[in-house]
């Protein structure tokens, strides 16, 4: 059970990744939609080609071995028909939403795509993921306290 505190910080933690939202619309009739506003409702998330952004200095950097197992998971379930590659990008960048996409590293979005997609299709159950996420946390820990 959480803590008041606890909560307080999540709360703050999540406003302040949070989109926020400029302009309150209480669902506008379509005649009140002009053509830009329609096209910033209906804009992807991962369509950020031709916006206006800081600077920034792209560095190749080596996998890690996070990344590299990430990336062999997600092949695998292609691999035996659980998603299509297709399937799999639609949901990592479109489905996400702007926070999460923006704010994950790209193959943690691989990782939360996978996880939600073998609930959605009942490979797996959300307490079956959760147990399995406590196992290896747990194993992880017991490692890095023995050393």
């Amino acid at each position: 059970m959480s803590t008041r505190e606890e909560v307080l910080r999540h709360l703050e933690s999540v406003g302040y990744v949070q989109p926020a939202l400029h302009k309150q619309t209480q669902a506008p009739y379509p005649d009140a939609i002009d053509h830009t506003l329609w096209r910033t409702y209906t804009r992807s998330v991962h369509d950020v080609g031709g916006e206006a952004d800081v600077p920034i200095q792209y560095e190749e950097k080596q996998e890690e071995q996070w990344e590299l197992n990430t990336f062999a998971t997600c092949e695998c379930l292609a691999w035996r028909g659980v998603w299509n590659a297709e399937e799999r990008r639609r949901r990592q960048n479109v489905d996400i939403g702007q926070t999460a996409y923006l704010g994950l590293p790209y193959y943690g979005r691989w990782l939360m795509t996978a996880a939600r997609i073998l609930v959605d299709k009942q490979y797996a159950t959300l307490t079956e993921l959760v147990n399995k996420i406590d196992e290896v946390k747990k194993r992880h820990e017991h490692k890095k306290s023995s050393r």
